[in-house]
């Protein structure tokens, strides 16, 4: 297929797409397409998409390649939507990182962890589709094991698990500003 007849299919196929699209949905559908022919046609789509300032980019996110807006342009969407973010709980979040962190992971240990029961978040949490039963421990009564899912990735921006922020970034993250500025290492003026 020609180059630029490639970047066109490929557009139209993720501005379609409800999802983020995976390599093989994509190489399926352009069968006869070498799979680094279509990377390298989305390698030039992403640079031509930021060099441009344009209002969307190609991110890849949970596994696949979806286009989103430019995050400098989320006033206006918000200004047009005026939907009101999903939001979730101190609880929720909890449990969601517990998860995300330490999965797979059963429902006893995640409550061994926060010291109160789980089950209400849990349910939420499968509902959201943010975390799903993933295998059963081999251990007697053979609780279920819970894992993040895609939606998960997609939620948070994630391309995969090895994206969520460290410990570290954590604890940066949630320091009150002055504190953050105790916590850094004064920098030495030179003379």
């Amino acid at each position: 297929m020609e180059r630029n007849r490639l970047r066109s299919v490929l557009e139209s196929l993720l501005f379609v797409a409800e999802a983020p699209l995976t390599l093989r949905q994509i190489s399926a559908v352009l069968a006869g397409v070498e799979r680094q022919e279509i990377l390298s046609a989305l390698s030039d789509l992403r640079s031509e998409y930021e060099s441009q300032d344009r209002g969307f980019r190609l991110t890849e996110v949970a596994g696949g390649y979806q286009l989103r807006t430019a995050r400098e342009n989320a006033e206006w969407i918000r200004s047009l939507h005026r939907a009101k973010p999903v939001r979730m709980s101190r609880a929720t979040l909890e449990t969601l990182a517990i998860i995300a962190y330490k999965q797979p992971i059963t429902r006893p240990e995640i409550e061994a962890i926060r010291g109160v029961d789980v089950d209400g978040v849990l349910s939420t949490l499968l509902e959201r589709r943010l975390v799903r039963a993933v295998a059963r421990k081999d251990v007697p009564g053979r609780p279920f094991l819970y894992g993040t899912t895609p939606e998960f990735l997609e939620m948070f921006n994630l391309k995969d698990l090895s994206h969520l922020p460290t410990l570290k970034e954590m604890e940066e993250m949630t320091l009150p500003p002055e504190v953050a500025d105790q916590a850094s290492p004064p920098v030495e003026e030179k003379e």
